[in-house]
């Protein structure tokens, strides 16, 4: 996805040896263990001062910087790796060259039973529709990116005849409920899109802006997930929404592979848009009818409206391509010392969505510039660890694939951990950190921060801290928002680990014009902010690291 950073000098630039090399890789040639005192000297008296305490983590922070951090995204967001599609030549060269990086780092390769120690390979399954899907209402026949489009799995492999259930808006919050009294485990939904407004103002808004239900699909396929339906058919009766035109522009994508596991049965809702007249057709009623149910669901927030369709039968025909693929994720680790035993995670993806149209999509912010973070990081504390300043708690620095094909890196490493989950203390999660949204453009720095708090009320202290010795910087809570209608929350890895109950905070700029774009390109990104960026991440996991106690899990907000 789903980048911040700011000059090294700026945050982290405080006095360091006098002998750390010209470069940016900070070398303290200390030998003492003290992580927060330098090495004793004479004892203070007249004319004497005491000893002046040494910060290791700004020290190391500071070898986190804007030059080696374009080194490693200037090779991993070139045309030469294709845009790192999961499967694909270009994410298998990405793997190669931060399972090198790793290695050159003297990071140890966890995996056990692997050809190289720092990949965890897993087969999936890569499926297309290959353009033959049919729809059928009565005698009238519909076709496949004209009249209808669908994304994810199909459960209509063969010609299956469908009698639906209209669900209204397919919403269900407070006392306003499209589902009130309907069973709809194994059925086929038909739903509109939107939701009920009154006066041009969405009913269930608290300030006049689109709600989760009205930003797009997703939180209403997951509701319909969540009540076990089969599929849904979605239709936007929106007269300023050209169907045609969404259906050119989706073509590319809709052509291009989706991804699931082997060995997990996707159970997810299958997904399906219809245009307006296939929609008048399928709920066999006419643009006025539709529009009066408009207009009632907008008069009551304490119930669907009364009248209603009876949707048609008809009958689907959407068989998919399949065929079998290995892909993996990447994983370096650091043993720490006295409390070895303990993990704390590091992550990014390092996927992106490959070649559309002809053009390579490299992105550069999302997420090269959550992967070479991570990179960095893992120098900087494999750099203290040789000085003799390790971390306490021992580091699992993961890069995963698949993000972009629905978080499923992550989710199988989740599923099979190479460390215990229980062990695991935290995920700190870098999803783009490279550019300025819009909300943020001529402001001053900023990232945003979310999760932090849903678990551990330490961890979001721990950041916010952080960023108050260090920074300061912007901490930007409006995603985590739980009425957020963008779910950041959801979207990006750090939710895997979230599901186990493991604190998580995910750190994150924002998506810009050039977000899943031909654009999203190197010489766009804004490496003071990153470097920035990078370091309030860096100095959060040294203190996850470095602390005491392991932190609590006291919270359980949504």
């Amino acid at each position: 996805m789903p980048a911040l950073l700011l000059a090294a000098a700026l945050v982290a630039g405080p006095a360091v040896a006098q002998d750390a090399p010209s470069k940016g890789k900070i070398k303290v040639k200390r030998k003492d263990k003290d992580k927060t005192e330098a090495p004793a000297t004479a004892a203070p008296g007249p004319g004497r001062q005491a000893p002046v305490p040494v910060d290791h983590a700004m020290t190391y922070a500071s070898g986190i910087n804007q030059a080696d951090l374009t080194k490693h995204l200037t090779v991993l967001a070139s045309d030469a790796y294709e845009g790192r599609e999961t499967g694909e030549k270009g994410q298998k060269m990405a793997a190669d060259y931060i399972a090198n990086r790793f290695k050159e780092l003297g990071l140890v390769g966890p995996v056990q039973n692997s050809d190289n120690p720092y990949l965890q390979h897993f087969t999936m399954e890569r499926s297309t529709w290959p353009g033959t899907a049919t729809l059928k209402v009565g005698s009238q026949s519909y076709q496949w990116l004209k009249d209808f489009y669908a994304y994810g799995n199909s459960p209509f492999e063969q010609a299956t005849t469908v009698q639906p259930v209209f669900v209204g808006y397919g919403i269900e919050e407070g006392g306003y409920n499209d589902y009130a009294g309907l069973d709809v485990k194994g059925k086929d939904l038909v739903v509109l899109m939107g939701e009920p407004q009154k006066d041009g103002k969405p009913v269930l808004s608290k300030d006049g802006n689109p709600t989760k239900w009205g930003n797009d699909y997703r939180a209403k396929s997951a509701l319909a997930n969540q009540k076990g339906a089969r599929s849904v058919f979605f239709v936007n009766f929106n007269p300023k929404d050209d169907f045609g035109k969404t259906t050119a522009r989706m073509a590319p994508y809709l052509s291009r592979p989706s991804i699931s596991f082997m060995d997990k049965k996707d159970a997810r809702a299958a997904t399906f848009f219809v245009s307006p007249a296939v929609g008048y057709k399928l709920l066999g009623t006419t643009e006025a009818a539709l529009r009066k149910y408009e207009t009632a669901a907008g008069q009551t927030t304490t119930g669907k409206p009364a009248s209603s369709f009876k949707p048609a039968s008809f009958t689907v025909t959407a068989p998919k391509k399949r065929e079998n693929f290995t892909t993996e994720n990447v994983l370096g680790f650091l043993e720490g010392s006295d409390k070895k035993d303990e993990i704390l995670v590091v992550s990014a993806h390092y996927d992106h969505i490959g070649i559309i149209g002809g053009e390579v999509h490299n992105g550069a912010d999302d997420d090269g510039s959550g992967t070479v973070s991570v990179l960095e990081m893992a120098e900087a504390f494999t750099q203290a660890k040789k000085d003799g300043h390790g971390p306490r708690r021992s580091i699992l620095f993961l890069t995963v694939t698949g993000e972009e094909k629905g978080l499923l890196g992550s989710e199988y490493y989740t599923d099979h951990p190479i460390f215990p989950l229980e062990r695991t203390i935290a995920d700190l999660n870098i999803d783009m950190v490279g550019r300025t949204d819009k909300e943020h453009e001529g402001k001053g720095d900023y990232v945003y921060v979310i999760g932090s708090d849903k678990l551990s009320s330490e961890l979001h202290t721990i950041v916010e801290n952080a960023n108050k010795q260090y920074g300061p910087i912007d901490l930007d809570y409006r995603f985590n928002d739980p009425g957020d209608p963008n779910r950041f929350y959801y979207r990006s890895d750090h939710y895997n680990f979230a599901k186990h109950k493991i604190p998580v905070a995910f750190f994150f700029n924002g998506v810009h014009p050039d977000y899943h774009g031909a654009g999203d390109e190197v010489d766009k990104i804004e490496f003071a902010k990153m470097e920035k960026r990078a370091r309030l991440v860096f100095y959060s996991a040294w203190e996850l690291a470095n602390r005491d106690n392991r932190i609590v899990v006291d919270s359980n907000k949504p």
